[in-house]
């Protein structure tokens, strides 16, 4: 079966939005949630970090597994593990019940998603490669807009227990397209790396002090902005009084910042070179989040000014990821799956990381997450400089 690059790239898109919808489609109903399972909105809200160090363990146990087995066994055998996760998550009743079948669920998302990127490296080269990941780029912005909106939706029509339905159904699609649909990509005659040699990258990624200071930048600024996910819940319906039908429009504004960013980012690299674009994302985070911590410390955190700061944060993910990710591949092209798949990790798991900091001590206010934000942005700025040192000029 021959795939041409729109197709492949819908596909691939499809099956990679599973995570995004998996993450942000029942944020609308996290209180509901709590209020069921007889459990503070604090605590329900580390069903996020449970769910973001899954997905990061998953994608570094079945990356090395799908270069093995092949991309098609892997994937679906990861959907059939997302499908009777989220149906078991429907069922819960208690916070631990919630927490193990996230972390499971997490594991099979893990192990889809992983299989993304491998598959258009399998299949295209070069400019029809970039090609292909610019069409997934576009649509997979829609699915963070969309998901909050589709949980919101499902949470007025029947509750809560439909939002994990509704994923185990998007689960049973993507089984029946990808099994009919993709063919396997993986070259059979494809050199595959020992247990001992993929552990032996992971290494020499780690040490390589540059490739080391980008994926610090890379995971604390997602840290940062994981700490404003897990507590949005609380923040925006809580603490500030909106209703679940509202709090998906608000949460919808970053991911516009974000998509105006890497058209900014795009505009920048015409005179900049990315490790410059890299440094000014990372020093209008952390001016965001000292912004952040001084209006929380004034008593000025009204709704407008933490929404726009929160936008100006959350925005320059598009001028951090992109940029960081093409500098790490400039020195490990050679094992750019090893070295993807390690920044994916470090990115989940400091979300996870910064989620536990957020949503564990059961503080009333918005000082659990500004100071989590702060204390990433200042972890990104420093370890980068440290690691990589000052840019030249473009």
């Amino acid at each position: 079966m021959t795939l041409s690059p729109r197709r492949l790239a819908l596909l691939v898109a499809i099956n990679t939005a599973l995570a995004p919808f998996a993450i942000d489609a029942y944020l609308p109903a996290m209180a509901a949630l709590a209020d069921s399972i007889g459990a503070s909105i604090h605590h329900t809200e580390l069903s996020i970090s449970v769910f973001m160090a899954g997905f990061a363990i998953g994608q570094l146990l079945f990356g090395p597994v799908s270069d093995r087995l092949g991309r098609k066994p892997v994937l679906l055998s990861g959907l059939v593990v997302f499908l009777l996760a989220s149906l078991m998550l429907a069922t819960v009743g208690s916070l631990t019940e919630l927490l193990v079948w996230r972390f499971v669920q997490a594991l099979g998302g893990g192990a889809c998603v992983v299989n993304s990127a491998a598959i258009v490296r399998d299949c295209f080269s070069g400019r029809q490669a970039a090609s292909v990941i610019s069409t997934m780029a576009m649509i997979m912005m829609l699915a963070p807009l969309v998901a909050p909106l589709f949980g919101s939706a499902l949470l007025y029509l029947s509750g809560w227990r439909l939002i994990f339905i509704f994923l185990a159904g998007y689960a049973a699609f993507l089984i029946w397209l990808m099994s009919t649909r993709l063919p396997e990509t993986r070259h059979p005659d494809q050199p595959v790396a020992s247990f001992a040699q993929v552990l032996r990258n992971y290494a020499s990624v780690v040490r390589h002090r540059e490739g080391l200071g980008y994926i610090c930048a890379v995971a604390a600024s997602f840290g940062g902005l994981f700490a404003f996910v897990t507590a949005s819940p609380y923040v925006y319906m809580d603490y500030f009084g909106l209703t679940p039908a509202t709090y998906p429009f608000v949460l919808a504004s970053n991911v516009v910042f974000i998509a105006l960013s890497n058209r900014l980012n795009i505009h920048l690299l015409k005179t900049r070179t990315p490790l410059q674009n890299l440094y000014l994302g990372l020093s209008i985070q952390l001016v965001a989040a000292a912004s952040l911590v001084a209006v929380t410390m004034t008593g000025l955190a009204s709704l407008p000014v933490v929404v726009i700061l929160i936008m100006l944060y959350s925005g320059m993910i598009g001028l951090i990821s992109p940029n960081a990710m093409a500098l790490l591949l400039d020195h490990f092209g050679h094992m750019s799956a090893t070295a993807t798949a390690l920044m994916g990790a470090a990115k989940f798991g400091s979300a996870a990381l910064a989620g536990v900091m957020v949503g564990a001590f059961e503080i009333e206010s918005l000082w659990p997450m500004v100071l989590t934000m702060l204390v990433a942005s200042l972890f990104g700025n420093v370890m980068l400089s440290r690691l990589t040192g000052r840019p030249v000029h473009a």
